[in-house]
């Protein structure tokens, strides 16, 4: 969850189905919106749930929203690549993302996206998962990025080195990582992918579990 302007957006919760997060109590997350980049278990788990017990739209591809609004979340927020949705005064942009989507079943869940979010006086990136696309660089060309949230572990998503390419492409020297360390094929070794970045001139923030801070 990212505050912004007093605005938080939740990004893809899951957090039920994760080991490591046991000790997160759901019932106490709160969020303005929540953002789904795609329709993955691993992604939209608790989406539902937090939705429900906190009134929070779910905002997310048309097919998404929609399959929400039919399971009676009404205020769901349809949108699509390119556009843009005002979520109190900051403004969320679906970017493109390479990767597949579907519901747990099985069923189409329209194509996977990330976000770029901008508040009153600063942009970030989340990417969603994805491979690297050079479409990214239309990203850096638009917004002044201040940080972005990429995956990094690779095998199904982008690896470290092209996280690394991705933050040059937006125009940015401080990442947030995610996507790591869920499932045994994308466990990372934390101290080799920081320096990794650093050598790189790039700042690596591996936020553990439940962590606060600032960036």
């Amino acid at each position: 969850m990212v505050e912004i302007d007093d605005v938080k957006l939740l990004f893809d919760p899951f957090i039920s189905g994760n080991e490591a997060a046991a000790s997160i109590d759901i019932a106490a997350i709160k969020p303005d919106y929540i953002l789904l980049s795609h329709g993955h278990q691993d992604h939209i788990l608790d989406a539902e749930n937090i939705a429900k017990q906190s009134g929070a739209p779910i905002v997310s591809n048309f097919e998404i929203a929609s399959w929400y609004q039919g399971q009676g979340i009404d205020n769901a927020i349809p949108m699509n690549h390119g556009g843009t949705v005002d979520c109190r005064g900051v403004k969320v942009k679906m970017t493109n993302a390479v990767h597949t989507s579907s519901f747990p079943d099985g069923s189409y869940a329209g194509q996977p996206a990330g976000f770029v979010v901008k508040g009153k006086n600063k942009a970030f990136f989340y990417s969603g998962d994805t491979a690297l696309h050079t479409d990214m660089q239309l990203i850096g060309q638009s917004e002044c990025i201040c940080f972005a949230i990429l995956c990094i572990g690779d095998h199904f998503t982008m690896g470290t080195k092209d996280a690394i390419r991705a933050a040059e492409f937006v125009g940015t020297n401080k990442i947030v990582g995610m996507h790591y360390d869920t499932f045994p094929p994308i466990e990372i070794d934390h101290e080799a992918a920081i320096e990794e970045f650093k050598q790189n001139g790039f700042s690596l923030k591996l936020p553990e579990i439940g962590e606060t801070f600032s960036v």
